[in-house]
C-alpha cells in the first residue's frame, strides 16, 4: 500500500494513496498519523491495507484528488535516523579525492552515523540554510522505516522489520563536515535536517524491485535543471538493509518509526553520473585535477526521483530550491 501525510500539526494527518498516486482518502479513523500507525502496526496495517484495496477498486466514498502540494513529510518526526555510507564507489571516490584510501576494515561492518531525526522537510519545501559558504549539497537515498526492532536481531530477520520505504534527500554541508570528522566525534552541524519524498510504500508494493536485501530501480538526479545522475539503486553495496539494522541493533532496540538509509546511491560506472555534487567534484579532482562543479547556491534547484524501469515514479519526486534562512 501507499501512504502519505497531509500537512497540518507537527506530525501531519495520515492518508492512504491510490496505486496510481492520483487519489487519496483519509485514514484518521484507523490511525491519526503515520507514527501512530507504526506504533501499532500489526493491528493497524491490515485495516489500512483494506482501505487501500477499496480505494483502488473505487469502493470508498471519502475520496479526493491528490494534490502533492498538500503533502508534508510522511514522518515529520522520527524516533531515530540512521544513515549509512554503504555504496563503495561513493566512499572510495570521496576518499581518493582527498588522498585517502579505503580503510582495511571497510567490509567488516557498514559505516553508519546517527543524524537529526526531527524536522524532516516536505518534498517541495525550500532548503533554508544560513550560509552558502557552508557548502550545501544534496544526497539521493532510499530510506527504510522500521517497526520495533529487538536488540540482537540477525541480519536475516532484520529486514522483516522494514514496514515502509521512501525517498530521502540527506542534506550535507561540505565545508563543515571535514573539520567535524577530523575531531573524530562524527557529524553534527554538517548534517542539518533532511527531506522525505511525498509517499511511502510497503515493501510488497515494490514487487521485483525489492529482493529482501536491496531496493532496485533508477535514481534520477537533477541540479540546476541539468541531469547529473541516472543510477541503479540495487547494486554497489556489500551490505544490505538487514545488515545495517543488525549492526546497529547489536546494542540497542529500535523504536517504531526508525528511519535507516544506505547512503548516497552510487555506481562504479562513471557514465551514469552521481547522486550528490560532492561525488561529482571528487571525480573531477581524480580525473581532471580540480573540482569544477559548484555546490548548491541560494535559488538553485535540486530534484531526485526513483523510478521503475518503465519510468514510473515509486515515491513521487523530491524537488527543492535552496533559500536563505530569512528572506
Amino acid at each position: 500500500m501507499k501512504l502519505a501525510s497531509l500537512k497540518g500539526g507537527r506530525d501531519g494527518r495520515l492518508i492512504v494513496v491510490s496505486q496510481d498516486m492520483k487519489r487519496g482518502c483519509h485514514a484518521d479513523n484507523i490511525a491519526p498519523t503515520l507514527q501512530a500507525a507504526l506504533d501499532d502496526w500489526d493491528q493497524v496495517a491490515p485495516k489500512l491495507q483494506s482501505l487501500y484495496e477499496n480505494l483502488n477498486c473505487n469502493e470508498v466514498s471519502d475520496v479526493f484528488d491528490l494534490d502533492f502540494n498538500d503533502l508534508g513529510a510522511p514522518l515529520p518526526r522520527a524516533y531515530q535516523y540512521l544513515d549509512g555510507a554503504c555504496y563503495i564507489s561513493h566512499i572510495s571516490r570521496n576518499r581518493a579525492a582527498r588522498g585517502d584510501s579505503l580503510p582495511d576494515d571497510i567490509l567488516d561492518a557498514p559505516l553508519i552515523y546517527q543524524g537529526i531525526s526531527h524536522g524532516y522537510m516536505a518534498w517541495n519545501d525550500p532548503i533554508r540554510l544560513p550560509c552558502e559558504k557552508h557548502g550545501i549539497d544534496f544526497e539521493a537515498e532510499i530510506a527504510a522505516i522500521t517497526d520495533e526492532v529487538p536488540v540482537g536481531v540477525s541480519s536475516e530477520i532484520a529486514a522483516e522489520h522494514i514496514k515502509l520505504f521512501g525517498l530521502l534527500n540527506d542534506i550535507s554541508l561540505r565545508a563543515l563536515i571535514p573539520p567535524e570528522l577530523k575531531r573524530s566525534f562524527g557529524f553534527l552541524t554538517g548534517k542539518p535536517s533532511s527531506s522525505l519524498g511525498p509517499i511511502v510504500v510497503t515493501p510488497d508494493e515494490l514487487g521485483d524491485l525489492w529482493d529482501s536485501r536491496f531496493v532496485s530501480g533508477e535514481m534520477h538526479c537533477w541540479v540546476r535543471g541539468e541531469k547529473v545522475g541516472k543510477l541503479e539503486a540495487g547494486i554497489g553495496s556489500p551490505f544490505s538493509y538487514g545488515d545495517m539494522i543488525a549492526h546497529v541493533a547489536k546494542t540497542r532496540t529500535f523504536e517504531p518509526g526508525t528511519i535507516i538509509a544506505m547512503g548516497t546511491v552510487s555506481n562504479e560506472d562513471e557514465s551514469v553520473g552521481c547522486g550528490c555534487i560532492g561525488e561529482i567534484r571528487a571525480l573531477e579532482i581524480i580525473n581532471e585535477g580540480a573540482a569544477k562543479t559548484a555546490l548548491l547556491q541560494f535559488d538553485d534547484r535540486v530534484k531526485i526521483d526513483l523510478t521503475d524501469y518503465e519510468g514510473n515514479s515509486i515515491f513521487g519526486a523530491i524537488d527543492q530550491v535552496v533559500k536563505p534562512l530569512e528572506e
